[in-house]
């Protein structure tokens, strides 16, 4: 097994030693294979070894599951209040006013005071530890709020769920950016926020089936027995979540990755100029906001995480109960919104990926916004209008997940500093949350939300503005400094696939 130094001086394995240790291709010379067709919509580049498309595949299987998994059950439990709050709990709790978005708010408060205190942890603990662990918390919190009895009660516990919650979606990211390459990130990473979409959907029939079926039982209403069943269904996840997450390629102890794997991860990385953890200083303060990405960055995705209502107010179910739908499909019906999300957000994920053009699809995402929110502020139009105005925003969520991916890929150079702004861009982003919604998406406001809508429009325009800006200014970055790393082809000849 021959050793050899790249330019910079860092010691590379021979390719030959980084093959799957699986396969029979350890010992001999580098194995290719015909791509099939559906390479053009995947990453499975025929220039790629076969052992390293067993390592991606392995990735795939475990990292990419388990973060999904948890995705979806953060999301089951932040779209459960929508549910429960239109299913009874407003009813049996003697909720006025605006205290859903308290409840909200509650939670949104939560949500930011733990994120840069848990990215700084995630620096010094195991992902595999930090954030099972967080997930557990959160879990024990989500059966509380079946035992509530009082609207104070769960505005207390929403506050620690979003405390515990607070570590996940930026720590995702940071794993995400820390195993893939460009051309593999993007559809990783909306896959892994296609998740809310599809915990969206499961929390809507969800509330139907449990309304329908558990009223009543053991003398607890539907919408206690959806907490209780979200616990049930989040346990098992928490507990994979010790075994699969694998840590960052410089520490990863995971069972299915071998010695040679996580070589091969780490060569990787190097090859596109991303850095590995180093020790944490205070350094890291003047590294962060001494650079334009943590400013730029962070006003891109508070505008992203503002532009329409927060997650307890979902102004279509509200306009169905003005409508006087069933308690049923007013949850069933809006599960439509997750449907068109899941969908939009793995295909344009696809594309962004292929072309590796990421300000161009999230421009093109944030137009389906534009227009939602210009014809909902209109209102009085064609009632076929509305009902495809209510649906098609959730074609510009793929904004936020790629916005991430093109922090970790502006960002690679300094894992620290990609860490920090992960989670100023989320933190940032839901401290305005906090307290916007009450201003802009009042629940009084129901079910026609005027000012908020207005509101969305110009928030969408602003968010094609800042891709311009964030792109311009990546752009003369790369001019100023003349960065060269490994970077695959933007677009590959699909007769060569």
């Amino acid at each position: 097994m021959s050793d050899d130094k790249d330019s910079k001086g860092v010691e590379v394995r021979d390719s030959k030693a980084i093959s799957d240790t699986d396969s029979s291709n350890v010992d001999s010379p580098k194995q290719l294979e015909k791509a099939p067709w559906w390479a053009i919509f995947w990453d499975n580049d025929p220039n790629r070894e076969v052992g390293e498309r067993k390592f991606l595949h392995k990735l795939d299987m475990y990292l990419l599951t388990i973060l999904s998994l948890g995705y979806f059950i953060k999301n089951l439990d932040q779209t459960n209040i929508a549910n429960a709050y239109v299913s009874g709990m407003k009813e049996d709790l003697k909720m006025n006013g605006n205290e859903v978005n308290l409840i909200d708010v509650a939670w949104t408060v939560g949500y930011v005071i733990g994120q840069l205190p848990s990215q700084v942890i995630l620096t010094k603990v195991r992902p595999s530890v930090w954030i099972p662990c967080c997930e557990l918390v959160w879990t024990i919190l989500t059966f509380c709020l079946a035992a509530a009895t009082t609207s104070k009660q769960v505005i207390a516990i929403r506050f620690l769920v979003g405390l515990a919650e607070s570590i996940f979606y930026p720590a995702a990211h940071f794993l995400i950016g820390s195993w893939y390459k460009p051309s593999e990130l993007g559809k990783r990473a909306c896959i892994f926020h296609a998740s809310s979409a599809a915990a969206g959907m499961f929390s809507g029939y969800l509330q139907a089936a449990v309304y329908k079926g558990l009223n009543g039982v053991h003398g607890k209403a539907g919408w206690q027995w959806l907490f209780i069943m979200d616990g049930v269904i989040s346990i098992p996840i928490c507990l994979l979540g010790f075994f699969l997450i694998p840590d960052l390629p410089e520490n990863s102890r995971a069972f299915y990755l071998t010695k040679d794997h996580r070589e091969l991860a780490k060569t990787r990385m190097e090859t596109i100029g991303r850095a590995p953890r180093k020790k944490l200083g205070w350094s890291i303060i003047k590294r962060v906001f001494t650079r334009w990405h943590v400013y730029a960055l962070s006003v891109l995705y508070i505008i992203f995480i503002n532009s329409s209502y927060s997650s307890s107010v979902n102004p279509f179910s509200l306009w169905l109960k003005s409508k006087k739908y069933s308690v049923s499909l007013i949850n069933i019906i809006p599960t439509g919104q997750s449907a068109v999300q899941l969908v939009t957000t793995v295909s344009f994920a696809i594309v962004s990926d292929y072309f590796r053009n990421r300000a161009a699809v999230m421009s093109f995402a944030a137009c389906f916004g534009l227009f939602s929110a210009l014809v909902l502020a209109i209102w009085n139009i064609p009632v076929g209008l509305k009902w495809f105005a209510f649906f098609i925003p959730r074609a510009g969520v793929v904004y936020g997940p790629l916005a991430m991916s093109w922090a970790n890929e502006i960002c690679s150079g300094d894992a620290e500093e990609r860490a920090m702004v992960l989670g100023i861009m989320n933190a940032g982003g839901y401290a305005f949350n906090a307290w916007l919604p009450l201003l802009t998406f009042p629940a009084r406001d129901s079910p026609r939300f005027r000012k908020g809508f207005i509101w969305s429009t110009c928030a969408y325009s602003a968010q094609i503005g800042m891709v311009g800006i964030v792109a311009w200014l990546w752009r003369w970055e790369k001019t100023k400094s003349k960065i060269v790393v490994e970077e695959e082809p933007a677009i590959r000849d699909v007769a060569d696939i």
